[in-house]
């Protein structure tokens, strides 16, 4: 049978048993081994080294770089780590040898997601990184993606963690990302994931209670007494009953909040954090992970900081005992009958928000925790002062002077993002409870005050030709310290008309280019979403905090760059080898 026109000619047979390999259009090498010709991609799908370089002995072609094994009849790998290499099918006719230069391998999503898999169970980065690569261009939503990690992640390990954490945050900004950044952002997400959970064994869940006849009410009760002794199975046998009986989650997760907040602001913040993310996770995973997910949580209320503990909080001002007495009154006034024309969710005007966030950020705590009261007494919407918190939290960094210690980037960074995580669970519920947290924020915000000593000068336009070539901007951050040439950067850029959207892939692209730490994610994450709640508000109020947001969000980048960047060079490795390219010249 005659070869088809689209098959590629390797020469004559006499010839390629003389030289052993060459290599032909479209980067393929076709070897004579043991009387037979085979042909596979000359780039090692490890890393891309030309596999026409390598040795092949009792029908085993061995990459000279890293040492990768393949069979060069399949393509298949005897290392996972390297992936397997495309192979062709083959025929000599006439004396003359011919390639079909379509790959035998099937490379489906579906293959990808196995890939994908295998990369998260073995914690190797470039599986991981290709396997994104494959599945994004194959058209799978992204959100589809990061399910297979938040899957593996929540089964294998000891429980909820900051690789779940990035992939949730990750997922969730996509949208601001091109397709390199969405690539690099899953990616990133993934390995994480990877490196909190693989080589973990399987965490086991515990049954629910005999009985579903139990009202939500009890089991609330019990879930918070469980978790108020530490007492993490007795709370977990109680969240899986809830579960089983149909609790909705904003229940569920009024529930597990409740128990959160019965505490001051624990584990500087990240406990509430990791719970928002959860939850938000849960609005586009599989309904069958969902006992996975929330349960993830409970390992971590076993022996969190509470911060009504810590001396900072208790002298030489008490602030527990403030807020307590401001909660009590809020528990009484709820219990007093309201006039029937009384507001509720009442919206503050640009005067009064200016009001609460000089309050918020002076060094008054009695005066501010009375005003916080006095607002949700008087029906202010608690979303919205809730986002004033993260707001006077994101002024914290805006106005952290780089004089400070450096780790105490981070002591502002855990404010905002327990203030964001606080703002986004109070624009899911109107549970009175989770109200405690606002004010364990506002208490947070006010121990951050000194790390305003001596305060950095809020950058203001330059007044010269506005930037629109944003490698200026990512140009700066490949010098270290250059926190407040980026900051004006990218104030010039905002007075100068440039158009937002871009600026937040800038800037999502300047986290994903480097090796980030956990807390840099959280930043992004963040603020690009605080930056989205003000888009809907009107104002020149609005307008300033926007303008917050991405000053905080590019001053902290700014402050934790550059780094190695190893991981985005794997990622950018795994694209080109996806694409065909070739990534040595001598090939």
């Amino acid at each position: 049978m005659s070869v088809s026109l689209n098959w590629i000619s390797a020469g004559n047979l006499e010839a390629l048993k003389q030289v052993g390999t060459k290599i032909i259009r479209s980067g393929i090498a076709v070897f004579y081994h043991e009387d037979q010709v085979f042909a596979v991609d000359n780039r090692c799908p490890h890393l891309g080294f030309p596999l026409h370089m390598g040795s092949l002995c009792d029908g085993i072609l061995t990459c000279h770089w890293h040492h990768a094994r393949f069979d060069v009849c399949s393509g298949g790998t005897l290392d996972p780590w390297a992936d397997d290499v495309p192979s062709y099918e083959v025929r000599v006719e006439g004396g003359e040898v011919w390639v079909n230069p379509v790959s035998r391998r099937a490379e489906g999503s579906e293959k990808y997601k196995h890939k994908l898999k295998e990369g998260l169970e073995q914690n190797i980065g470039i599986v991981i990184a290709k396997a994104v690569v494959g599945l994004i261009e194959a058209g799978v939503p992204e959100q589809d993606i990061a399910r297979i990690g938040i899957k593996f992640g929540t089964t294998y390990g000891t429980g909820w963690n900051a690789g779940l954490t990035i992939l949730t945050a990750m997922a969730q900004s996509v949208d601001k990302l091109d397709k390199n950044g969405k690539i690099l952002a899953l990616y990133q997400g993934l390995v994480h994931v990877a490196r909190g959970s693989s080589g973990r064994g399987t965490r086991h869940l515990l049954s629910a209670l005999p009985s579903a006849d139990v009202p939500f009410e009890r089991l609330t009760e019990w879930y918070r007494s469980c978790i108020e002794v530490r007492d993490t199975q007795g709370a977990e046998k109680v969240l899986i009953t809830a579960i089983l009986k149909g609790i909705d989650t904003k229940r569920l997760s009024e529930m597990m909040l409740i128990a959160v907040t019965d505490h001051f602001y624990l584990d500087g913040g990240h406990v509430f954090d990791f719970h928002n993310k959860a939850f938000e996770v849960l609005v586009w995973a599989e309904v069958l992970q969902k006992e996975r997910i929330l349960t993830s949580l409970v390992p971590m209320m076993a022996r969190p900081t509470r911060s009504e503990e810590l001396h900072q909080w208790q002298a030489p001002l008490n602030l527990v005992e403030l807020i307590k007495q401001a909660i009590n009154e809020l528990e009484q006034n709820a219990t007093q009958p309201q006039l029937v024309d009384e507001s509720t969710d009442a919206q503050l005007s640009d005067d009064t928000e200016e009001q609460l966030l000089q309050q918020l950020l002076s060094d008054k705590p009695e005066q501010t925790i009375a005003l916080l009261r006095d607002l949700l007494i008087a029906g202010t919407a608690p979303a919205q002062l809730a986002q004033l918190v993260a707001l006077a939290a994101a002024e914290r960094i805006v106005r952290f002077h780089t004089q400070n210690d450096f780790g105490d980037w981070i002591a502002v960074l855990h404010t905002f993002t327990y203030a964001h995580a606080v703002h986004e669970r109070l624009l899911q519920s109107d549970e009175p409870l989770l109200q405690r947290a606002i004010f364990h924020g506002a208490a947070s915000v006010y121990l951050d005050r000194f790390l305003n000593v001596p305060t950095a000068v809020r950058p203001k336009p330059s007044g010269s030709t506005a930037p629109t070539n944003h490698q200026e901007l990512l140009d700066l951050l490949d010098l270290r310290q250059q926190v407040g040439p980026a900051a004006q950067w990218v104030i010039n850029y905002i007075h100068g008309g440039g158009e937002p959207g871009a600026l937040l892939n800038t800037l999502g692209h300047a986290l994903l280019r480097e090796d980030a730490e956990f807390h840099s994610f959280q930043m992004y994450e963040a603020a690009v979403t605080e930056y989205d709640h003000w888009q809907t508000a009107a104002g020149s109020f609005a307008e300033k905090a926007k303008e917050t947001m991405l000053l905080a969000c590019t001053r902290y980048l700014a402050a934790h760059a550059p780094t190695a960047r190893e991981l985005p060079h794997t990622a950018k490795i795994a694209w080109r080898l996806h694409k065909g390219e070739r990534l040595f010249e001598g090939e």
